[in-house]
């Protein structure tokens, strides 16, 4: 028998009959389900040190256990001394097993080590079932030697469901563990 994440076992044993109760989907193929999740961090000095970018992928391949790639500018702005393809962030998609890993490591470790957590915020759906937060120091995550760290920096980490609406986007992620501050019906 192949190891099931604990989170992907919770969805299909209580969740999704929780989700088809509340919401009555004639089919169980319906009930939304958690696709992807997208961590996103911009390295803002990027122009001046090239070695920020490195360090960026480096953490957060760390952070997610699986490699991250550097972003580059898709156009110049003079003004930001940018130029087209200069490395300016890192990214990585994880799905199937490293999301619910990663899903169920920022749920129980890394989201109750923010400084006067109070929850995350429930206003960030984007109106088709997506949902997005903003980290703003990547030293909530065990895995980053604090000693080793030159320069706090913050990421986005997108959740992409098949939810058609926020209300149903809400309801799942509330049901995986999100803490949301505001208790929504």
């Amino acid at each position: 028998m192949s190891y099931l994440p604990r989170l992907k076992t919770k969805y299909k044993e209580e969740i999704v009959q929780k989700l088809n109760e509340q919401f009555n989907y004639k089919s169980v193929m319906e009930v939304p389900k958690l696709v992807k999740i997208s961590v996103n961090q911009g390295v803002g000095n990027a122009t001046q040190d090239k070695k920020l970018v490195d360090v960026a992928v480096n953490e957060m391949t760390t952070i997610t256990g699986q490699k991250a790639v550097a972003t580059k500018a898709t156009k110049s702005i003079s003004n930001f001394k940018l130029r087209e393809f200069m490395p300016i962030g890192a990214r990585v998609t994880l799905r199937d097993k490293q999301m619910w890993e990663f899903l169920d490591r920022l749920i129980t470790v890394a989201l109750p080590r923010v400084r006067d957590f109070k929850g995350i915020n429930d206003n960030s759906f984007d109106g088709r079932g997506n949902y997005s937060l903003g980290i703003k120091e990547q030293i909530i995550f065990p895995e980053i030697d604090i000693d080793k760290v030159s320069k706090i920096t913050g990421m986005d980490i997108t959740f992409v469901t098949t939810a058609k609406t926020d209300a149903e986007a809400y309801a799942l992620l509330k049901e995986l563990g999100l803490p949301f501050k505001n208790q929504k019906n």
